[in-house]
């Protein structure tokens, strides 16, 4: 629970009469109490509630967050560079590579049940559909820049895509 919460919390007690509200959550625990004479009404900014176990209750928090936000920030960098070999290893200077022109989730096959447009080794020619990518619940039909043989698929099934990401690599010749 953010500070704004706690003060909008506040606000509701102090305007429907309520005495007191307790919230309790797994590592959180406010208790809220007003005066019962409605003459004498304190203002929000007004130290006029009680709010107990909030100091240790904020620090708790924090501790556990930042544990996770950082879980998975350590091996990203070490698998990206191990990703990044392989295509620097299959692409010579004569291939091209078919590039994604949006952000979404890559599909080799029409549907489930078909098979895939292309797979390694097939030809394709200027214009084939190549593959779908999904972005906002639609499907964008993505076409082959180029004609040449499919080197290379570089994404897999069911996969998000970044802009600009390759996705294939085609040998011209």
């Amino acid at each position: 629970m953010n500070l704004n919460e706690i003060q909008d919390l506040i606000k509701f007690v102090s305007k429907s009469g309520v005495t007191e509200v307790e919230i309790e959550k797994k590592d959180f625990k406010i208790t809220i109490k007003s005066e019962t004479n409605p003459k004498r009404r304190r203002g929000v900014n007004e130290v006029d509630s009680l709010v107990q176990q909030m100091p240790m209750a904020m620090p708790q928090m924090q501790a556990m967050a930042m544990p996770q936000m950082q879980a998975p920030a350590a091996p990203a960098p070490v698998a990206a560079p191990a990703a990044e070999a392989p295509a620097a290893e299959e692409k010579s200077s004569n291939h091209i590579e078919i590039k994604s022109p949006m952000i979404g989730t890559f599909y080799r096959k029409p549907s489930p049940d078909k098979p895939a447009f292309i797979e390694v080794g097939d030809m394709v020619q200027k214009g084939d559909v190549v593959c779908i990518i999904e972005a906002m619940k639609l499907f964008n039909e993505i076409e082959a820049e180029v004609s040449g043989k499919v080197v290379k698929v570089l994404v897999d099934e069911n996969s998000p895509v970044e802009y600009d990401q390759a996705l294939f690599i085609i040998d011209p010749s």
